[in-house]
């Protein structure tokens, strides 16, 4: 069974109402998180196209990279988090394994961008436990979808 966030159909007419407001609120997002990705796609080529441009000329040092690197995930991100968006307009459930993911893909993005030199132990700490938890978090979701996938596929090969 489908657990549905915001069905459609509820007994009281508020909270059908305060549904239809929500999912409206939720597509608005998903056509601004769309014109974030362009204008962030936008972004990192005019930032890319300046650093070439600038002395010396058609060469990356190793801080610009990092900007680069950095950008892009910022995009990878943003297009996660559309991903997310669009899986819950679609299906009304939020795609857990998806929002961990996408939270997996932040923190990494926060660690290839970490400069060292400037980062306490504590804090080096702090983002290795919030990896660490996402980490798990992360399997045991896929471990909880992997069984759930069989259960259901065993129970259609019971009906045939």
């Amino acid at each position: 069974m489908i657990h549905e966030e915001l069905p459609a159909e509820h007994e009281d007419p508020l909270i059908r109402f305060l549904h239809v407001v929500i999912r409206s609120s939720v597509r608005f997002l998903s056509v601004v998180m769309a014109l974030v990705i362009v204008w962030s796609v936008a972004d990192v080529v005019w930032v890319v196209y300046q650093r070439l441009h600038s002395a010396p000329f058609l060469i990356l040092n190793h801080n610009d990279l990092f900007d680069v690197f950095g950008a892009i995930m910022l995009v990878l991100i943003s297009i996660e988090i559309f991903i997310n968006i669009r899986l819950y307009l679609g299906s009304n459930v939020i795609p857990i394994q998806l929002v961990v993911a996408t939270a997996l893909m932040a923190i990494a993005r926060k660690v290839i961008v970490l400069d060292l030199e400037d980062t306490t132990p504590d804090y080096v700490l702090g983002i290795a436990a919030a990896v660490l938890a996402l980490g798990v978090t992360y399997w045991l979701v896929a471990k909880k979808e992997a069984l759930s996938y069989k259960e259901r596929r065993s129970l259609l090969e019971d009906q045939d």
